[in-house]
């Protein structure tokens, strides 16, 4: 096993990253993932680490605190479960394998794609991403990629928008494409981002220099087109209608983290009712495949009595929060406790209303702005309104009245915007 991971990399299995509570890993999954297969991984990740397993916004696997000396057999036994998972260049993939909906096979792609990148030998910032939307209803439209394909067109002969950058409402689009020209189109987009350095990533170059230095590389393999129309969100929570008639069922993880113990009861549970494997999916979610009408209700319940997040209402969705102190040694206050003291005070729909609870200044749980974050400091708890955790806050907060105080500033926020 190599050395541990510097800040701002990601800690693949073979390099883990020292944060407050041990050694963590993340990887991202390629496909789905057997129930067997998953519940020894949970039992992994609590015989080597502190139980606590993650999944990002970008559907990505975390596990906690590991320990040097546990977490090289930890990678073993992970390699050993046969799960199919890539800890170089991020392609995200639509994960609703079966989706009636899918244009393209997205998966197929992205294992193309991958190949290609590794044969490429690129050298790309760490957290440089592909994202590769097949069309379908889990889209990827939230997701944050430096470079975006979108499958639009008719089913007998779809094209993919290319796009730059960000999520898809802030993304910089060139132009669409044949399918068969994404790899060698994406490619060329990487070689671009290389050459910038090995830190990389397209929101900068596109700052410095524009489109143009893209355009220039893919003049001949991308086609002018409109931006397609906007989607409505994309709900992962809930029952999905897979092609070959069966359900796909998501949930939520709480502020995306559950213990290993948890994970692996309800794999247990969903095999008991028929569910044959688990996918990982943006959003800090999970889809249970392969579910039944008649068992449906049963498993949805039994996630719920778990803790998982079964209603796309739920309050829990509207808040973000990164683990906070002390499971991050960059963390100030105790972010997801927070949260949890929060979420019961949140009252109304809320829909569209995002409260961010940040251990730091760096946001890494949400970059993006929010309607409200909280950032932990040395004074406090900073309030800020409409921006990131790096903005400068309008007032602190003990963190002791906090929930109160959050409870008060955002409700006359809900009331606005549902006016």
């Amino acid at each position: 096993m190599t050395s541990p991971h510097r800040r701002g990399a990601c800690p693949g299995l073979s390099a883990p990253m020292p944060t407050g509570d041990g050694l963590l890993v993340r990887f991202m999954p390629t496909a789905p993932i057997g129930l067997d297969a998953f519940a020894a991984f949970c039992a992994a990740a609590h015989a080597h680490g502190n139980g606590t397993i993650e999944i990002s916004a970008r559907g990505s696997i975390q596990v906690r605190g590991l320990t040097p000396d546990s977490a090289a057999p930890f990678a073993a036994e992970v390699a050993g479960l046969g799960i199919a998972a890539c800890d170089g260049v991020q392609v995200i993939a639509s994960a609703a394998d079966g989706d009636p909906g899918a244009l393209i096979d997205a998966a197929a792609l992205a294992a193309a794609l991958r190949c290609a990148i590794t044969d490429a030998r690129l050298a790309l910032a760490p957290k440089v991403s592909v994202a590769i939307d097949d069309g379908g209803s889990l889209h990827l439209d939230a997701v944050s990629a430096d470079v975006r394909l979108r499958a639009i067109g008719p089913a007998r002969r779809p094209r993919l928008q290319v796009a730059l950058g960000g999520d898809d409402a802030m993304a910089t689009t060139l132009g669409a494409i044949a399918p068969s020209a994404a790899v060698a189109a994406v490619l060329a987009l990487l070689r671009v981002i290389a050459k910038h350095g090995p830190t990389a990533r397209v929101a900068d170059i596109l700052r410095m220099d524009g489109a143009g230095v893209f355009a220039a590389v893919t003049d001949g393999l991308i086609e002018a087109a409109r931006p397609p129309p906007r989607r409505p969100p994309a709900a992962a929570i809930g029952q999905h209608r897979l092609r070959d008639g069966n359900l796909a069922l998501g949930i939520g993880l709480a502020f995306g983290h559950a213990h290993a113990d948890t994970l692996a009861k309800l794999a247990y549970h969903a095999g008991e009712l028929g569910v044959r494997n688990v996918r990982t999916v943006p959003g800090r979610a999970l889809l249970l495949i392969g579910a039944v009408d008649a068992s449906a209700a049963a498993l949805t319940a039994s996630a719920a009595k778990l803790g998982f997040i079964v209603d796309p209402a739920d309050r829990r969705r509207r808040i973000v929060a990164c683990p906070g102190a002390s499971a991050c040694a960059s963390g100030l206050i105790a972010a997801r406790t927070i949260a949890a003291e929060l979420a019961p005070r949140l009252v109304g729909e809320h829909t569209g209303v995002t409260v961010h609870i940040s251990g730091c200044v760096k946001g890494c749980a949400h970059p993006a702005p929010a309607t409200l974050t909280v950032v932990g400091t040395q004074r406090g708890c900073g309030i800020i309104r409409d921006g990131t955790a790096r903005a400068a806050p309008s007032g602190f907060v003990d963190p002791s009245g906090l929930a109160a105080e959050i409870a008060r500033l955002v409700k006359p926020t809900v009331e606005a915007v549902h006016g």
